[in-house]
């Protein structure tokens, strides 16, 4: 006998607490931008519903983002990450957005440095926040650059190391020796932005 679920419905005709599928499905069919999880109790339902969604990342949207750019069972069970920089350098702040459900789930900044360094620590921040709560799912980033970066475990910026961007190394210094410490299962894979469009953690500044 399958054991009862419980769904919380964040975004949908009446958000809350239902016991079953079929009135779940009542409040997210047709709703753009529906929002709802499944609980194996009414009680961490409920405890749900009084959070934002984005801390549960296993919700779902009705409507994922991007739907009908993606390819066909692309998973958005995903994180993207993208930074900006107003001059190069100059003001510097990068982001992960939660892909399923386009919630913003960090940011950074702005601090002064450069759009390769943001691009660099957003990825590692993303890896860095899936170990701590024991996710796995990829990280999507458009920039070459730091994914080699990644790869190689070493930010190679040529930005002058001075008083003014101390703190910023010492935070690169920091990435560097958490990849070179750590291991993870989450991919790491370069978001296609001439097939799906702008990497859905993007400022919107171009």
């Amino acid at each position: 006998m399958a054991k009862p679920k419980f769904y919380t419905v964040w975004k949908g005709v009446c958000p809350g607490v239902y016991s079953s599928w079929q009135d779940c499905q009542q409040q997210i069919k047709g709703f753009k931008g529906a929002m709802y999880k499944s609980f194996s109790t009414k009680e961490e339902a409920e405890r749900a519903l009084e959070e934002p969604a984005h801390l549960h990342w296993g919700a779902q949207a009705q409507t994922p983002p991007l739907a009908d750019r993606l390819p066909e069972g692309f998973n958005t069970n995903c994180l993207a990450v993208d930074a900006a920089c107003s001059g190069n350098p100059g003001p510097m702040e990068y982001r992960g957005v939660y892909l399923a459900t386009g919630e913003q789930i960090f940011h950074y900044g702005p601090v002064y440095g450069t759009n390769n360094i943001g691009e660099f620590l957003a990825i590692v921040h993303g890896l860095a926040l899936l170990k701590q709560k024991n996710l796995q799912m990829p990280v999507y980033s458009d920039s070459r650059n730091a994914l080699n970066w990644v790869k190689q475990k070493q930010c190679k910026t040529k930005l002058e190391r001075t008083d003014k961007t101390e703190a910023l190394f010492q935070l690169i210094g920091r990435a560097e020796k958490w990849l070179k410490e750590n291991s993870t299962n989450c991919p790491v894979l370069k978001w296609e932005t001439d097939r799906w469009g702008e990497i859905p953690a993007d400022f919107g500044r171009k």
